[in-house]
């Protein structure tokens, strides 16, 4: 009998202290039930762009949507409020997006011998590695209002190499409380480095982050995005996007700067 309660007692202590290192509350979805989710959901969101026609108003937007929800048990209220909690914490969100992505890749993969695009060469200077769209628009209804990128470079780029990404945007003006926010950051080993912006009106912007000329750059990531903090409809439009990257040296004083009307 002793020995069974040292064995419940053992399990009973592992639990405790897995939850105790979970980082996700209660109330919001794990990183594994919210990989599964966004996985899904990302799914939803190629077929609308590629099906506007049969998705061109909200009401079927919302239903399919609603399938996903139904599908894994959960509700938009749930699905909202884990959003924003891990829109707070980018870095367990980035690790849960890169999953989705190779969960993504993976089934593409199993389809045929699809061969990625090569990454650019990395001590090229003055290259465009922006690795999505260079347009996107921001709005309540999107599933994730905004986008993430994370940039993993087969060689390591150059120490010292400094990244501008560069953006124009539509429909914010002095009256709104909209305010788009951008992060870029660079992993250079044991340091990472981070620039921040908020935009608060229509113009073309350039966010500049300059690395330690000490350290190789391992990977490049961050985001563009829009709290729904006001549940009203708005549009924003965002185009022109790329993101440069630029050898050690590089001098931005007259080159770089905002354009506001």
């Amino acid at each position: 009998m002793r020995r069974e309660w040292r064995k419940y007692g053992w399990t009973l202590l592992a639990a405790v202290m897995l939850a105790a290192c979970s980082k996700v509350p209660d109330e919001i979805l794990s990183e594994k039930e919210m990989q599964r989710v966004l996985a899904d959901m990302l799914i939803a969101e190629a077929m609308i762009n590629m099906d506007n026609d049969t998705y061109r108003s909200d009401t079927a937007r919302l239903a399919l949507y609603e399938g996903v929800f139904r599908k894994h048990g959960i509700t938009q209220a749930l699905y909202d409020s884990s959003l924003m909690w891990y829109g707070r914490n980018l870095d367990i969100y980035m690790k849960v997006y890169d999953r989705v992505l190779d969960d993504i890749n993976r089934s593409i993969n199993d389809l045929g011998d699809v061969q990625a695009d090569a990454a650019p060469v990395a001590n090229q200077d003055s290259v465009n590695i922006w690795p999505r769209r260079s347009f996107l628009s921001l709005s309540p209804r999107s599933v994730f209002n905004g986008v993430v990128f994370d940039i993993k470079p087969r060689t390591m780029y150059s120490s010292g190499s400094s990244f501008v990404l560069g953006l124009r945007t539509w429909g914010l003006d002095d009256y709104s409380s909209l305010r788009p926010e951008i992060r870029i950051s660079a992993d250079q080993g044991d340091t990472t480095v981070t620039a921040n912006r908020v935009i608060t009106r229509d113009g073309y912007y350039e966010t500049i982050l300059t690395t330690l000329p000490t350290k190789r750059v391992r990977r490049v990531y961050g985001y563009i995005r829009l709290d729904n903090v006001d549940s009203t409809y708005y549009k924003v439009y965002v185009d022109s996007l790329s993101l440069m990257k630029y050898n050690y040296g590089k001098e931005f004083g007259k080159q770089v700067r905002d354009s506001i009307p």
